[in-house]
């Protein structure tokens, strides 16, 4: 079974709700759910969303939380995966942090808005869309 790793923005747009980023990243979330696919993301990015959400929808903030963890595993991010992105030189250490973490974790894909900042990456990342256009 393929192991996807979801960026954070792909968890932001389907928390937030964002316009017309939202539906792909909630028809990846029904897959996960019918258990055609496993997802994890970091614990970064799980604090990065837990961020957005206290400013954007406080009220639903742990709800929207424990949605996502129900469908989605933690990967954490130890010493070694900060001092990989550190030594990639990459321009955005965030996506650093995410890629080693994806490595780490033996994901197949990333699923990301974000793919420049991915160039050196080992393995496959797409858009939601690009992702779904593959099933």
């Amino acid at each position: 079974m393929k192991k996807l790793f979801l960026d954070s923005d792909i968890l932001l747009d389907l928390s937030l709700k964002r316009s017309v980023f939202f539906l792909p990243a909630l028809n990846i979330i029904h897959l996960l759910e019918k258990g055609y696919f496993n997802a994890v993301t970091s614990s970064v990015a799980f604090v990065n969303i837990h961020y957005f959400l206290n400013k954007y929808d406080r009220l639903n903030k742990f709800s929207l939380l424990n949605e996502i963890r129900s469908v989605i595993s933690i990967i954490n991010v130890d010493e070694e995966i900060i001092d990989m992105a550190l030594k990639s030189n990459s321009p955005d250490f965030e996506d650093a942090v995410q890629y080693y973490a994806a490595i780490s974790g033996g994901c197949d894909a990333i699923i990301t808005r974000n793919i420049k900042d991915y160039k050196q990456s080992t393995i496959p990342v797409l858009t939601a869309e690009q992702f779904l256009r593959t099933l």
